[in-house]
Formats: structure tokens, C-alpha cells, sequence
């Protein structure tokens, strides 16, 4: 589920922690800041400043929700696409301009051949997929219905609109526009059922993925980065206990960003 508000809360921003990757760049920029802006330790700020690529955003996400602060990601990597322009001018009236952007991750409970229970969030993707020579065999049940006796396939994925453009894009996935409030589940490389291509879902479905045959056609689950191997039975649901807010410049938003992926050439 997604909620965005128009500016931020009325709670003003003045102070700022940072973090930044281990990238040269990112640390760079880490340098600009500090000679900028007074830096606070996280528990002082208002507001996170996070400093690298794509991947290190959803680290930062994942690492400071227990702070409840919202994020302010700026690209010193590559694509960038969570994350706005860096730019050390302004900051402060930019964090208050902001859009707020509420995500709610994803909760995987995957349990393993040796009935050990894992749990983990995801924000781009639970992703499952094979680890050998031959095929998954994957049975498929939506709130409790089974919807496929058996798909035979690389894999197959949850993801949410914010990860909609991420491995499930490049999976064939529909792009998701934030507001829509659905997932997509969607296969890697299936060979049966032929035909089926994956399928919208609900945001507040939930999904199970029973493992066939695990012994001789192992399967991981991944949420995000977080990954177990060896697991026989993964479910997913979405988790609202707990969202991450990320802030986007006005003429950046998260909303813009995806809507015009669906018309990139």
C-alpha cells in the first residue's frame, strides 16, 4: 500500500543525520555535507540523508525503520531512480518543501526443509527461485485458494508498486502505478502453465508458495537482499505495523518517476 502527501507533516525538519555507501563519491558528498550542515546523531534528527545508489536507499530503508525518521535519499550512484539530484544548496527548505511518500514493505515467513522459521521485510520484491539444474516446481494459493497446482518455472515474485520497475520489470512484470494499491505476482523464465504470464493481486491478499519436490528441485526466497535457501513453504503478506517514508523534491516524485517508465522508448 502507498499513501503520498502533497508536502511534509507539520512536524518541521531542522536537524539531519547522514549516511552514505562506501563509494568514493558517497563519501564525497558525505564530506560536502559536513562542511555545509551541522550533522546529528540519528537519535537528535529529524530527517535521514541518505547518500549513494539505489541499493543502498533500500539498505537505509530497511536499517533505520525502527527510527521512524523519514529518509532523503540523493543519487552518488548510478541509476538513481529512488532518489533525487544531490545538491548541497538549500537542503533544509528542501526536506520541508518535500513530498512524503509512505511505502509498507512486504513480511516473508519462509520455513525451511529443516522446519527452521525465517521472517523478513521487503520493499522492492519476495523474489523465490531455483537452485539447481532443473526447474521449480512451485503450487500457488492466494488467501488460502489454491490458484496453481503447479507451476514449473525459474521462479516467481511479489512485488510492490516501488519495486514494480525493479527485477519484476525485468521479469516481464507490469509496472504498477503507486496508488493502485496492487502487487504483482509474477513468474521468472515459466514453462507451465504455458500460457500464464502472472497476475495482479490485491495489496491486501495473501500469498503462499508450497514448495514440490524440494529434496531434488531446491528453491530460495529472497526479501529484498535478506535470502534462505532450502525453503519449502513462503508466505507474504503486507506488513502496515511499521512503514518506511522516503522524501521526494516536488518535481521528483516517486509517482512521476513510475508512471513515466511506462513510456520510456
Amino acid at each position: 500500500m502507498f499513501k503520498q502527501n502533497n508536502v511534509m507533516s507539520d512536524v518541521k525538519i531542522e536537524r539531519i543525520t547522514c549516511v552514505a555507501s562506501e563509494t568514493p563519491k558517497a563519501r564525497q558528498g558525505l564530506a560536502m555535507l559536513s562542511e555545509r550542515y551541522k550533522i546529528v546523531p540519528e537519535n537528535q534528527a529529524d530527517a535521514i540523508i541518505a547518500l549513494g545508489g539505489d541499493g543502498f536507499l533500500l539498505q537505509t530503508m530497511h536499517d533505520h525503520l525502527h527510527s521512524g525518521l523519514p529518509i532523503y535519499g540523493m543519487n552518488r550512484g548510478t541509476v538513481g531512480f529512488l532518489l533525487n539530484k544531490f545538491d548541497v544548496n538549500d537542503l533544509i527548505e528542501r526536506l520541508n518543501m518535500a513530498q512524503r511518500h509512505t511505502l509498507y514493505p512486504l513480511l516473508m515467513t519462509a520455513t525451511t526443509m529443516s522446519g527452521q522459521e525465517f521472517t523478513a521485510k521487503a520493499f522492492n520484491e519476495v523474489a523465490l527461485l531455483r537452485h539447481s539444474r532443473q526447474s521449480a516446481n512451485i503450487q500457488v494459493l492466494i488467501n488460502g485458494k489454491e490458484r496453481l497446482d503447479n507451476l514449473v518455472c525459474d521462479g516467481i515474485m511479489v512485488a510492490t508498486p516501488a519495486g514494480s520497475t525493479a527485477y519484476n520489470l525485468s521479469a516481464h512484470g507490469p509496472i504498477i502505478p503507486l496508488a493502485s494499491n496492487v502487487l504483482a505476482l509474477t513468474p521468472v523464465s515459466p514453462f507451465r502453465p504455458r500460457r500464464w504470464s502472472g497476475a495482479l493481486l490485491p495489496h491486501t491478499a495473501t500469498v503462499e508458495f508450497i514448495i514440490l519436490d524440494p529434496d531434488h528441485r531446491p528453491v530460495s526466497a529472497a526479501a529484498d537482499s535478506f535470502e534462505v535457501r532450502d525453503v519449502a513453504h513462503v508466505t507474504v503478506t503486507e506488513d502496515i505495523s511499521r512503514p518506511a517514508c522516503i522524501l521526494f523534491d516536488p518535481d521528483h516524485s516517486l509517482e512521476e518517476r513510475i508512471f513515466n517508465e511506462q513510456f520510456v522508448h
